[in-house]
């Protein structure tokens, strides 16, 4: 029998439906027939049947779905095996489209909008890019719709991709602040070895926190138990608990698999000993090297410590050059540290508009600029 020490068990499993913001991640072998080529179409139905279920509740869902490559190659008429980059980029194109459609007509039978998201690693982890495609997400999700996220594998070449779509879901899930990733895949979560060749493999339905041994399990590198599907499952375990996110690995291949989750089906949770606020604060105040500082009058300190975000107006001066999601110190008129934040405009920019309302931060720099200097959600405040 498992230890406590081990980290594979404990009495509290959490329950799904009781998170805010959950990141669905879809494989392309349980959304499309690789026989035919084809959709799983009433799967999918059954799997919407169970999103609509949680997003009636008010949770936040997004969605990482594979299967673009798979949809396109069929209508291309690629013969199976390997394809070339530029093939492979092809039937993207191609499979991107029919996999919008799907999703957008399946969430659409429910009355849930669905948006596109294609993304590449740059965007998750260049802090300016990273700020567009959270902020777009987010706005999405503010809205009532569900995004729908794939790489985007039409100009991604083997050098700029994630690779796999569990890092990549991981990735996005820490981005938005997500409280739980669900990993849909063709095992029913993480053994002590392979189950289908060693009887005595038992399940974990807990996971505290991966440990070497639990990655060993899941097949290293160098082991003969080497299962690249659940190696890439746990890393994204890694990345997820490391932003505060915690993930469940599921068998996706029977209809309604969320539900199956909620009613207490066999499968493995990951634990973060953190959440998706704090870890991101931690991430802002101390991983981050300041590139420059802005000075706050006395209201908008207030405002800050009441947990407003930082506006134009209330900007007294700025100091250093930084870039567009760059970290910030922020400090008010005595020079007293206030905390830190990524700031939403290059520094050419912020001293364009500092002292100004946010109404006519347009006007000043002749386009469209966001409201905040820095968004509360960008920012950890001293003592946080």
């Amino acid at each position: 029998m498992m230890t406590s020490s081990q980290h594979v068990t404990s009495p509290q499993i959490p329950a799904l439906q009781d998170f805010r913001r959950v990141v669905i991640k879809v494989g392309s072998a349980l959304l499309v027939d690789r026989a035919r080529g084809r959709l799983r179409h009433a799967w999918l139905a059954a799997l919407v049947e169970d999103i609509a279920e949680l997003h009636a509740r008010g949770v936040d869902v997004l969605v990482v779905s594979s299967g673009a490559i798979a949809l396109g190659r069929t209508v291309l008429g690629y013969a199976p095996g390997t394809l070339r980059l530029e093939e492979s980029q092809a039937a993207a194109a191609v499979g991107q489209i029919a996999l919008a459609r799907y999703w957008a007509e399946a969430l659409g039978h429910h009355g849930i909008a669905a948006g596109q998201i294609l993304v590449t690693p740059q965007d998750t982890e260049e802090r300016r890019r990273y700020l567009n495609a959270r902020a777009t997400v987010l706005k999405l999700l503010e809205v009532r719709a569900v995004p729908v996220v794939n790489e985007n594998d039409t100009v991604a070449t083997s050098e700029i991709r994630y690779g796999d779509n569990d890092r990549l879901a991981a990735r996005v899930a820490t981005m938005i602040g997500a409280d739980v990733l669900v990993l849909f895949s063709d095992i029913d979560g993480l053994y002590t070895a392979p189950p289908a060749s060693d009887p005595n493999a038992r399940h974990l339905p807990l996971i505290e926190r991966i440990t070497p041994e639990i990655e060993a399990m899941a097949g290293g590198p160098a082991s003969e138990l080497s299962r690249g599907g659940m190696r890439t499952k746990v890393e994204a375990g890694k990345i997820a608990a490391s932003g505060g996110t915690h993930m469940v690995i599921a068998d996706g291949r029977e209809k309604n698999p969320l539900r199956t989750i909620v009613q207490g089906g066999r499968c493995t949770w990951f634990l973060s000993g953190s959440n998706p606020v704090a870890a991101r604060k931690a991430w802002i105040a101390g991983s981050l090297e300041p590139r420059g500082t802005l000075v706050v009058d006395a209201g908008a300190a207030r405002a800050l410590q009441g947990g407003a975000s930082l506006l134009p107006v209330g900007v007294t001066a700025i100091a250093g050059n930084f870039g567009r999601g760059d970290a910030v110190i922020i400090r008010d008129v005595q020079g007293r540290t206030l905390g830190r934040g990524l700031v939403a405009y290059d520094s050419a920019q912020a001293a364009q508009i500092i002292g100004r309302p946010s109404r006519e931060i347009a006007e000043l720099l002749t386009h469209p600029g966001r409201a905040e200097m820095v968004h509360r959600d960008d920012l950890a405040m001293a003592g946080e």
